[in-house]
């Protein structure tokens, strides 16, 4: 299996240019500032994923936003100084968002309706024309398509897609995920890549009833309920069941006994398997552990996924380096961040 080059080991910026938890132009100048960056590059990470909401950089008429873009430039210029390369995903797009927050999005229409969809390849045409010239800028077409539904569908667009950006762009790496929120079970739906500068991406939070534990934006989720890693697999199946199964239900049907890394080999391996069938790098573009559940549960977590990673040459980028609940920088992590890096990167 191909490996995808200068993204081996990253991180996110969640909750700067998407999922903001401010609006002001001091948020967008502070929240991420080239000090950030360098601090990664510092880590041994070698990029960062920045997820983008179609928002900040276009209005719902279509027009560019040009102070959107401004801090899309920042992180292009902080990057090349910093010797990292950087992975523009679009996080959310006009008419789809993956956000349960935004609880009365319809999560379908985007598939169908080619209005939107003639939107999405204009914006992604405008980006690649901006950043075409950096080679160290890697494309990102959307970011956890939910419905199972829609596979055939989404496949057409991302092929679409992909034929915009390579009108402006035609040696850009540009990843595409599948259905089932970036499930890695969905990796084998996935269509051929179009060409050998496509990379397969899916993301991995299994057992979410472990690494989501307490969040309050995940259905049906418990409150009061610490889960610690590793424990029972047949527990953790029975605490998932509580979940919806498109979110949760990749612990299910996999041929071991307990958690550890055999767990993720079992539940990688048709992704490896297609990617490689495929000729196509494979990329979790996020992996992380809540900042509720213990941090010596978290860091076994970290240890075995990682190393499943690295035995098959993944590239990924942990979720998320500041904030979003998962913040690698934030006081969660304070005694155990050195370990933390080590294990990650």
């Amino acid at each position: 299996m191909r490996e995808f080059a200068g993204y081996r080991h990253g991180v996110n910026l969640g909750g700067w240019l998407s999922q903001a938890d401010g609006t002001t132009e001091e948020y967008f100048n502070t929240f991420i500032t080239e000090d950030d960056i360098r601090a990664i590059a510092q880590m041994g990470m070698d990029h960062v994923r920045l997820p983008v909401d179609y928002n900040w950089i276009e209005t719902d008429d279509g027009e560019v936003i040009e102070a959107g873009y401004r801090h899309i430039d920042d992180c292009v210029r902080w990057c090349r100084a910093a010797g990292l390369n950087l992975l523009i995903d679009l996080h959310k797009a006009f008419g789809y968002t993956f956000d349960p927050l935004e609880v009365n999005a319809d999560r379908e229409i985007f598939f169908h309706d080619e209005r939107l969809q003639a939107r999405f390849y204009a914006l992604w045409r405008r980006i690649a024309k901006r950043y075409a010239a950096h080679d160290f800028v890697a494309f990102e077409l959307l970011n956890e398509v939910i419905s199972p539904s829609v596979v055939k569908a989404w496949n057409a667009i991302a092929n679409r897609a992909i034929a915009a950006i390579r009108e402006l762009a035609p040696r850009a790496w540009v990843v595409v995920g599948g259905v089932c929120y970036n499930n890695v079970k969905s990796v084998p739906l996935l269509d051929p890549p179009a060409d050998d500068r496509v990379v397969y991406n899916f993301h991995c939070y299994e057992p979410m009833i472990f690494t989501h534990q307490k969040a309050y934006w995940v259905e049906n989720m418990p409150r009061d309920l610490e889960v610690v890693y590793p424990d029972d697999l047949e527990r953790y199946k029975a605490l998932s069941k509580q979940l919806s199964f498109d979110l949760a239900g990749a612990i299910e049907g996999q041929p071991v006994t307990a958690l550890g890394p055999d767990f993720f080999e079992a539940l990688f391996a048709p992704a490896i398997e297609a990617a490689g069938r495929n000729d196509a790098p494979l990329y979790c573009g996020e992996y992380g552990v809540i900042d509720q559940a213990p941090v010596d549960s978290a860091l076994r977590w970290l240890k075995d996924i990682n190393a499943v990673f690295e035995r098959h040459g993944i590239g990924r980028a942990l979720w998320n380096y500041k904030r979003k609940d998962f913040g690698l920088v934030d006081p969660h992590y304070d005694g155990a961040r050195e370990q933390l890096i080590d294990i990650i990167r």
